[in-house]
């Protein structure tokens, strides 16, 4: 009995081990804990065990518990720009816009999550882009080129259109766009007015639950943000862009950016802690206390809301302000 014991209780340690020496998507350092190696952790955090090693100037693959090592390149004493958040701005954007990843202004500005506020000064990469704006395109350009992460939404506000006005410039009779699309921004050589207010009226929640269902079955994987696999929040990020609505990257920030409900509508988004403490894990609200989630565990998947596991973890639900 007591041996059952011992290995049962080294299982869970093994698990729990495996399961934590994954970094939060946002984190910039890991502490090395019991059972680590400089492999498992490069494993889990996707970088390669000779980045660690040069990273943290190490001379061998020997970690220690309690040791800190650096998930990120050390910084250059690149001289940094300044860029002023404006309304509709986030990290994604202002990264996309100087060349540079949210993992690198986060770390060069201090930033412990992906919240900004409007007039928030940033520092970012090169000089030269001091003051650059958000990507809007200037009145003589009549076309613009869909880049990765871009959706109907997003392109219209850059470009003081609505998302049917620019559907009907283009013919569109869906919200789907493709990277390297082009896209006219006027019709019959004159800018579409932009008196309507900048809002998706296309949108229908069954249309966006149906097309979360299309990827029930899809893997689940840290960062994941294709149909060939998703984290939690990569799956509603792309399913709610498939609607022509932008949603934050990360829990954290959708938890921030949302509106709160007392009772969830279907299309809402449910919260939950899990791994640590405040929102941790989101899903798309269904009705009938069932949500669609893609679970570390499961892959995307339905579940429901009054199961021990989730009913002790729920945390909230939030509207989506469109």
């Amino acid at each position: 009995m007591k041996k059952q014991l011992f290995v049962m209780a080294a299982s869970v340690g093994i698990l729990f081990s495996a399961y934590s020496t994954q970094a939060s998507a946002h984190e910039l350092n890991y502490t090395v804990q019991s059972s680590d190696t400089l492999w498992r952790i490069s494993s889990a955090n996707h970088v390669s065990v000779q980045d660690l090693m040069n990273w943290n100037n190490l001379t061998s693959n020997r970690v220690y518990v309690g040791q800190k090592l650096s998930l990120i390149a050390p910084h250059t004493h690149t001289p940094h720009g300044t860029y002023t958040v404006k309304p509709g701005d986030n990290l994604s954007l202002i990264a996309r816009n100087y060349n540079t990843t949210v993992t690198e202004l986060k770390s060069i500005n201090q930033l412990t999550s992906d919240i900004l506020k409007v007039g928030h000064v940033l520092k970012v990469p090169n000089s030269e882009s001091v003051n650059k704006t958000a990507p809007v395109v200037e009145k003589s350009v009549k076309e613009y080129t869909v880049k990765s992460s871009d959706t109907l939404y997003s392109i219209a506000k850059w470009n003081n259109l609505t998302v049917p006005q620019l559907k009907s410039i283009n013919n569109l009779t869906s919200n789907n766009i493709y990277v390297g699309q082009v896209l006219k921004l006027t019709s019959e050589g004159k800018t579409a007015p932009a008196s309507a207010p900048m809002v998706e009226s296309t949108f229908n929640v069954d249309r966006l639950i149906t097309e979360a269902k299309k990827y029930i079955g899809v893997p689940y994987l840290w960062g994941g943000t294709t149909p060939a696999s998703f984290d939690c929040s990569g799956f509603l990020n792309y399913v709610y862009n498939k609607q022509g609505i932008s949603l934050p990257r990360t829990v954290e920030s959708m938890w921030s950016a949302a509106t709160s409900v007392s009772t969830p509508q279907k299309g809402d988004l449910v919260f939950f802690t899990t791994y640590k403490t405040g929102p941790s894990h989101t899903g798309i609200y269904m009705g009938d206390n069932l949500f669609i989630h893609a679970g570390s565990s499961t892959g995307v998947t339905i579940s429901d809301m009054n199961s021990p596991y989730w009913k002790e973890r729920y945390l909230g639900a939030k509207k989506v302000k469109m």
